[in-house]
Parts: structure tokens; C-alpha cells; sequence
């Protein structure tokens, strides 16, 4: 079953592989993700905020549907919040599967649709001390578009 963490401390994408392969013979594939902050445009700092288990059973919730789509043997999902500077990791998402295909697909769905359905709230502050509230794009909700189930 997956495991789903919301944190504010920095993960270590070599140590979260490991607690996800170690002993397992059945993985063939592990697909990972790591999102960072940018900088851009004199972005001094990204500020996530988030509700408290309200958070975590929608990622659940978002994670349970890539295990159900693709025989996954392995699924980690680990979010920060908090206020991350650029250059600092914001989200981790590591799929295995006996398969690579499986393991890709479900790590590229996972973050497609951790984009648009998470329910995290981002404020970006900048240099000179404005800040404004990240609001939604239509290209995630397009990336996200194209794993919908057909009807």
C-alpha cells in the first residue's frame, strides 16, 4: 500500500528509494520524481499551506487510484509544506512495479494529479517583500485531463 507523507523537514531521495526497494526481488522498475523550487522571477521563497489530515487523505486517496490502475509493488508520496526557498525539494514521488512501463506511468499520473488535486494552498514571496497566491494553470489541468477514465 502506498505511504503518504505531508512534512515540513527535507526528504532524501536515496534513503526513501532504498526504505521502498530494500529486501524486494519483485521490483523490476522504480520511477521517481522530485519537484524543487525555482526561482523564478526574484522568487525569494514558495510558502505551502495545507489542513492537517484533510491533506493527507486526499493524497491517500490520489496514490490509492495509481495502485489500482497499474500493479505497482511500491508507491512513496512525500510533500512538503512549510516555506521553501529555491533550489529546496517541495515533492517526492517514487512508484516500483515488477515492469518499468507500470512504475513511469504511475509516477508521471501521480504527479500530474498531485498538481491539480491536492488541496495545498502556495504563496509566493519576493525580494522586495511582495507576495502573491499561486493560482491554478491550465496546463496542469490539462496534463492532469489526460488520465481521466474514459465514460
Amino acid at each position: 500500500m502506498p505511504t503518504i507523507r505531508v512534512q515540513e523537514a527535507p526528504f532524501d531521495l536515496g534513503a526513501e528509494s532504498a526504505a521502498l526497494t530494500a529486501g524486494r526481488t519483485d521490483i523490476g522498475g522504480l520511477a521517481s520524481f522530485v519537484g524543487l523550487c525555482r526561482a523564478d522571477d526574484g522568487l525569494a521563497a514558495l510558502v505551502l499551506e495545507h489542513y492537517p489530515g484533510m491533506t493527507e487523505r486526499a493524497l491517500k486517496k490520489i496514490a490509492d487510484e495509481a495502485w489500482a490502475r497499474w500493479p505497482l509493488t511500491g508507491c512513496t508520496v512525500i510533500h512538503r509544506v512549510g516555506r521553501l526557498v529555491p533550489g529546496e525539494p517541495i515533492v517526492l514521488v517514487l512508484t516500483a512495479s515488477a515492469h518499468r512501463a507500470a512504475a513511469l506511468e504511475a509516477c508521471a499520473f501521480l504527479i500530474d494529479w498531485l498538481k491539480t488535486s491536492a488541496p495545498f494552498w502556495k504563496r509566493e514571496e519576493f525580494a522586495g517583500g511582495e507576495s502573491r497566491w499561486v493560482e491554478a494553470k491550465a496546463t496542469d489541468d490539462a496534463a492532469a485531463a489526460r488520465w481521466a477514465k474514459p465514460a
